[in-house]
């Protein structure tokens, strides 16, 4: 039968549950079982599709077109599986499952109440993922514990225990041990109380693992196991880490997957972490140091770009770099071009929604296409560097795209050609995996070694394919294409170092020990630059550049 672990939080949200879950997941991966995991999500929005970004950091997009939390991510990243839109569930969501079948007449006009159907639902979500492939199913529940939004999931689960059996179902608890500076201890009350409110909601703990800045003491471990009434193994500390890679390292240093499997009463293999041990020591053997500028609308909260951040990282693993990030408000047009991008190895422009910033995001752009500053543009990133080309090599003065500008008069992006009668809010976005045919011997073929690829989109306007003969001047490139030939996915320079953009998100997809394709040739290219085998094509008095 399918193992259940869940995994819940107290005392302060952001303790890093997320990646406990994650690290987790890896080293019971490593040992020969087969893992998948979900997130719950307290709020009532039925995805995050629609929320803040400055609110609710970036969007995750699972193949299958699921707008989820940034926590998949991590998942998929750890644990090197591709997740579905079934690895995520709101309360939202559930409550519009479950009203949607009370107006079908599912329940036969009896009383609809949160026990039985809402945590009936909730099971149900949870069970959709075991299944004959699957060994243990890793369910992180979002919140904190003692939030009253999160009371119908620790119901849920509490039942699940009952439902399949106490050796199928492992409940662990993250908690904080905080280091109070004037008495010059480490306390354990707030993961006390914690457990206590925990216990209150019919659930006890089985393992706790105690966040703190600095390791714990045994003692400090045992007062822990004494109060809470866990055993002295089951507490599990996990120090602040130089690198979120070191995590499955330090859990399983701690036991916490051998504590588990005797829970579940399972022998499987020891852990084989050799692969993943040597991805830390690469994290730690960078040979140099290379600076990216991230031209960004949403700087501020960098969760907003998490998955950019860490396909970053694992390009630099590969190329034994260390990638140091120049977070670049959009906005900031105002001596943005002098005095940030000049001392930039390589400039990212990242996916987005709505006008603000666009200029800024134009003006990067023409500035690494004038410098042979490498320049990697993402989904909207695509957008501002086809607005660029357009407006100052190919002449089409006001090149914009309706999403910007409804009254361009060269709309060289425009909506998809099935969404142009409805209105932008009500019109559904290119979601999920989407196939591209790559132009023989271009840098984005050479990039991914094939021609053929798959990256996940989310966006609702596209490169507007009658200008695309406008474009074919020698230089500019449409090097990949959907396979009909309707839609641009990729272009680049022929004659620039990189100069490359796709309409789709590579970060989604990128691994620790497999960076993303484009992300692994864009940090090559920018190594070369700084060690100049790639000089520039171009030195450009600044005044020739165009300002937004």
């Amino acid at each position: 039968m399918t193992k259940h672990v869940f995994v819940t939080g107290g005392v302060a949200s952001s303790l890093g549950k997320g990646l406990t879950a994650s690290a987790l997941g890896r080293v019971l991966k490593a040992r020969g079982l087969r893992v998948t995991m979900q997130k719950l999500d307290p709020y009532l929005n039925v995805d995050p599709g629609t929320m803040n970004p400055f609110e609710h950091g970036e969007v995750f997009v699972t193949d299958d077109g699921g707008e989820t939390d940034l926590d998949l991510g991590h998942y998929e990243r750890f644990i090197d599986e591709n997740l579905t839109r079934r690895s995520n569930a709101t309360t939202g969501s559930i409550y519009s499952a479950v009203i949607a079948a009370e107006r079908r007449g599912d329940y036969l006009g009896r009383t609809v109440q949160v026990i039985p159907h809402i945590t009936d639902e909730i099971k149900h979500r949870i069970r959709q993922l075991t299944s004959d492939d699957t060994d243990v199913v890793i369910t992180e529940v979002g919140g904190t514990v003692g939030d009253i939004e999160i009371l119908p999931f620790l119901e849920a689960i509490r039942q699940l225990r009952l439902d399949v059996g106490p050796e199928n179902v492992f409940y662990l608890h993250v908690t904080l041990v905080p280091f109070i500076g004037p008495s010059g201890e480490q306390k354990t009350k707030p993961t006390q109380h914690s457990v206590t409110e925990l216990r209150s909601r019919g659930i006890q703990p089985d393992a706790i693992v105690c966040r703190s800045d600095e390791p714990i003491s045994d003692d400090l471990k045992r007062k822990i196991s004494r109060l809470c009434d866990v055993p002295f193994t089951g507490v599990i500390n996990a120090a602040d880490a130089s690198s979120l890679y070191e995590i499955p390292l330090v859990v399983h240093a701690e036991g916490l997957d051998s504590f588990i499997c005797n829970h579940f009463r399972i022998d499987p293999p020891e852990a084989d972490l050799t692969e993943w041990r040597a991805l830390v020591d690469r994290v730690f053997s960078a040979e140099q140091n290379v600076r990216v500028g991230i031209i960004g609308k949403y700087v501020s909260l960098i969760d907003a770009y998490l998955s950019v951040v860490e396909a970053l990282n694992h390009a630099g693993i590969k190329h034994h770099v260390n990638v140091e990030i120049d977070w670049i408000q959009a906005e900031d047009v105002e001596g943005l071009l002098t005095e940030r991008l000049r001392n930039l190895d390589g400039i990212v422009i990242p996916g987005g929604f709505g006008e603000r910033g666009i200029e800024g995001k134009i003006a990067a752009a023409g500035y690494a296409r004038e410098h042979g500053i490498p320049c990697l543009g993402l989904c909207l990133g695509l957008q501002v560097m086809t607005i660029e080309y357009a407006r100052n090599q190919l002449g089409l003065t006001g090149a914009n795209s309706l999403e910007f500008d409804p009254q361009t008069k060269h709309a060289v992006v425009n909506l998809m050609e099935d969404q142009r009668d409805v209105s932008e809010m009500g019109g559904t976005m290119r979601l999920g995996a989407y196939v591209a045919q790559l132009a023989p011997g271009s840098k984005v073929a050479n990039a991914y070694g094939e021609e053929i690829v798959s990256e996940r989109h989310r966006h609702r306007y596209e490169f507007n394919s009658k200008y695309l003969t406008r474009f074919d001047d020698g230089d500019f490139w449409a090097s990949g294409e959907s396979p009909d030939g309707r839609l641009v996915e990729f272009i680049e320079l022929r004659s620039h170092p990189y100069w490359v953009a796709t309409q789709a998100h590579p970060e989604f997809k990128s691994r620790p020990n497999r960076p993303a394709p484009l992300f692994g040739s864009f940090i090559e290219a920018v190594v070369e630059r700084q060690n100049g085998r790639n000089p520039q094509l171009l030195n450009l008095d600044e005044s020739r550049i165009t300002q937004p």
